[in-house]
């Protein structure tokens, strides 16, 4: 675990979990996760519908809480995570939602909800935090196609044809494109664009493992972009920057670590570096399929995406 940047810390004397029992279609309630929390003397509060997450997680360390965990979905997991860089606590991550993706880069073992819970008097280590107009965000903000998609009221049953009922719209040669613009780390403007994906640190584009991050405290943000056909440079491209800014001229329908949310432009995006402390046990594997198959380094400029010659 060591040489993945983890190192032992004392023990929490007054630890909190929520529980989202809905997420992962009840992957928390299927685990009696909360009564096995219980059991370790964990604090729990158990989310029922129409609750106030941030209420209740400011209710806790009002109360003493001195290590905040969440088991949820990444959206969940962000406001948590929110709170416990404000105060400086350390943040446990149990895998409890549907795809566990910040799980899977945090190097959590997201097979073992029940040993999840051992991050608590576990290891830790600092990674950094991403934020679009002062939002926190764990994973990434997704614009165009699928930030368009999501806004959806029709998104969270029918993931699959919505988006790809709004992808025909915005791709076709009719189709209109969304009105963001910005400019690569080239010097290129793009005003045409169908996907923009900016993520907290770079996800790897290569194969075995695309789609993960290697590294989530290189400081950096990942920004992969594509510009609608037949609609100016007509190509991908990927890059890196501490800090990042997208024009529109309107409000911008975003997904936000898979969250429906709308932006006001401009669109200012800003890393804080290590600005989160995270405790994961230590029987879990402690970096990211990609970290542990070097498919990528901290800071590593990413290839250009190109389609076609533009």
């Amino acid at each position: 675990m060591s040489r993945y940047g983890w190192s032992p810390a004392d023990p929490p004397e007054r630890p909190a979990l929520f529980i989202n029992p809905r997420s992962g279609n009840g992957a928390a309630t299927r685990a009696g996760l909360a009564q096995k929390a219980r059991d370790r003397g964990i604090d729990v509060v158990v989310l029922e519908a129409g609750h106030d997450l941030s209420q209740h997680v400011h209710d806790a360390v009002t109360a003493g809480a001195d290590a905040l965990g969440m088991a949820g979905g990444d959206g969940s997991l962000a406001v948590v995570a929110t709170a416990a860089a404000k105060h400086g606590l350390p943040f446990i991550c149990i895998p409890a939602g549907t795809r566990n993706h910040f799980a899977a880069d945090l190097g959590v073992d997201r097979r073992d909800l029940d040993g999840a819970l051992d991050a608590f008097n576990g290891v830790e280590r600092r990674i950094d935090l991403a934020e679009v107009n002062g939002r926190t965000f764990l994973n990434n903000v997704s614009l165009g196609i699928y930030g368009e998609a999501v806004s959806q009221s029709t998104y969270r049953d029918a993931k699959v044809r919505t988006l790809a009922q709004v992808a025909q719209a915005v791709l076709s040669p009719m189709g209109g494109a969304s009105t963001l613009r910005l400019t690569d780390d080239a010097g290129r403007e793009h005003a045409q664009l169908a996907v923009v994906l900016v993520s907290n640190n770079p996800y790897a584009l290569d194969p075995p493992v695309p789609g993960g991050r290697a590294s989530l405290d290189s400081g950096l943000l990942g920004i992969l972009i594509l510009d609608a056909p037949d609609r100016g440079p007509g190509r991908g491209r990927a890059w890196t920057a501490p800090e990042f800014e997208i024009l529109a001229g309107t409000t911008v329908d975003a997904g936000v670590d898979g969250e429906a949310v709308a932006l006001s432009s401009p669109l200012r995006f800003a890393m804080r570096p290590r600005a989160l402390r995270v405790r994961i046990s230590p029987r879990h594997p402690g970096a990211s399929p990609a970290a542990r198959r070097r498919m990528a380094t901290p800071g590593r400029r990413l290839p250009t995406v190109r389609r076609g010659s533009g």
